[in-house]
């Protein structure tokens, strides 16, 4: 009898990646783990500063990272029938600091996806994308929701999934390059 992949999530998004490797689009890794992460409390410091208050955390960095980079991808596994916990409550932070203020995220192509063993995957998705059009941000598509069912055993392999996520990739790539052709020089 075969286990459940054991994170759903890093395999959906690896083969995102390979897809933008394939149209020679580099990726960046950022991954929150099982690291501590702290909610908003509402302080309006980022309103000053458009970074959050606290420092004892990896928010600050995650805002530095997305500033570096040309497009976003985020993933979350689904627990009940949303994103991450963590995820949230990081997200929260990030986006209302470089977005509530200072539009800091405007334009950057973002995408979200999701691994579910059965069900809530179009909710947390679309939790995840709110983020970005409040942001400002176009949301690439896919063929199908961007989400992968996690391989189980009298299921099988998520073939339609797979497909999904590739065509993501390949749609980001598509985004990219014709946002830096379009905006270079």
């Amino acid at each position: 009898m075969e286990a459940l992949i054991p994170n759903g999530t890093w395999q959906a998004l690896s083969l995102v990646e390979k897809a933008l490797h394939e149209k020679g689009v580099e990726t960046e890794w950022f991954w929150i783990g099982n690291k501590p992460v702290r909610g908003c409390i509402d302080c309006r410091k980022c309103a000053e500063t458009y970074r959050c208050a606290f420092s004892d955390d990896i928010c600050n960095s995650l805002i530095e990272a997305i500033l570096k980079s040309d497009g976003l991808i985020i993933g979350t596994p689904v627990y009940f029938a949303a994103p991450n916990g963590a995820l949230c409550a990081l997200l929260d932070r990030v986006f209302y600091a470089a977005s509530t203020h200072g539009k800091l995220f405007i334009g950057k192509p973002a995408a979200a996806v999701a691994s579910c063993i059965r069900s809530g995957a179009n909710s947390a998705i679309e939790r995840l994308n709110k983020y970005f059009t409040f942001s400002e941000m176009p949301v690439v598509s896919s063929s199908y929701w961007n989400m992968l069912f996690e391989k189980q055993p009298q299921k099988g392999v998520d073939e339609m999934g797979i497909q999904t996520m590739r065509t993501l990739g390949f749609n980001m790539a598509k985004l990219l390059t014709a946002t830096s052709t379009q905006f270079d020089g």
